[in-house]
């Protein structure tokens, strides 16, 4: 039998953006950045916690030149119209910093077994010239009332370039169906540490709104979690729908050893309760460059709710 889940501690090591999703039959999946980013691995479990031991099964790995040879981040699994999909982003190792988000596909049963294909580039919209023109990465996809939404950032110049959130509608697993959207810019002062950054966006739907964490800052200690929220029932492509927070919903806590939380996902556990899977190191001095030192680690934090129907991030859940 599993232990019980232990919250807001390291769950599994160096591994940093995680991403876990439950099946409709209760199995869970998890993903995550690898340390040397040169790939992308699954991980399976009956069980929330079981996942923290299961085999690891690298299901891909970058490509020896080119595009998607570099830099393969934030990968996230996503199981649309009866087949699998991994969004992810990558560079080319002759041009490191050219992000763009790719998407993977099977059809099979068993995703860690079955055959993945390449589908390419994420594709834009035909009368959309801006998306994925720069620097983008970190795309998920959420589904509502019918539709399916892709999210991600996007970094435009404006001098110095800074890091944006767009939305955009979806015609099919790897092609946008409407023109991109500002959903939105690092505006705050907490926000825009190091380098003006909103990114890594993911949805939690609950009590008829759209919750949409988001991370901000540079990839230190002073990375956080901010959130935008709209109602479920809105033009969620209309920028004047969404709301957000004006201070971060989750920041480092030196008490408890936790530096730098961000790029989290949503899940529920096996009684229903909402988990956020997030990560963060447990040391303040960072050996070398943020981006590349392996010590970010994947933990877990259960999400309260307060009596207006709002999530409540806390570390003493």
């Amino acid at each position: 039998m599993d232990e019980a889940l232990k919250y807001n501690e390291p769950w599994i090591l160096q591994r940093a953006d995680p991403y876990v999703y439950r099946h409709t039959d209760g199995i869970y999946y998890f993903t995550a950045s690898l340390p040397a980013y040169d790939g992308i691995a699954l991980r399976r479990s009956g069980t929330l916690n079981g996942l923290k031991d299961a085999e690891e099964v690298r299901i891909w790995n970058k490509h020896d030149s080119g595009i998607m040879s570099f830099h393969i981040w934030a990968p996230e699994l996503h199981f649309i119209n009866g087949k699998w999909y991994i969004y992810f982003a990558g560079s080319d190792k002759d041009d490191i910093w050219a992000l763009r988000p790719y998407v993977l596909e099977c059809g099979d049963h068993d995703p860690l077994m079955g055959t993945w294909t390449e589908k390419g580039m994420m594709q834009a919209a035909g009368d959309d010239a801006f998306s994925f023109t720069d620097f983008s990465l970190d795309g998920t996809v959420f589904e509502n009332r019918g539709e399916y939404y892709y999210v991600w950032a996007e970094k435009v110049s404006v001098g110095k370039k800074i890091s944006n959130l767009y939305i955009a509608k979806m015609e099919n697993p790897w092609t946008l169906k409407s023109a991109q959207v500002l959903l939105a810019t690092p505006c705050y002062d907490w926000e825009r540490v190091g380098f003006w950054v909103n990114e890594g966006p993911f949805a939690l739907k609950r009590n008829g709104r759209i919750f949409l964490t988001y991370s901000a800052s540079e990839t230190g200690i002073d990375y956080c979690v901010g959130l935008l929220t709209a109602p479920d029932d809105a033009d969620l492509l209309d920028p004047e729908v969404w709301s957000k927070s004006r201070q971060p919903v989750l920041t480092s806590d030196a008490s408890r050893r936790i530096y730098g939380p961000g790029h989290n996902c949503f899940t529920t556990d096996e009684e229903g309760n909402d988990i956020m899977v997030y990560h963060a190191r447990t040391e303040t001095e960072i050996v070398g460059d943020p981006l590349y030192n392996p010590n970010r680690h994947a933990m877990l934090m259960k999400i309260g709710w307060s009596p207006s129907g709002t999530p409540v991030f806390s570390y003493d859940s």
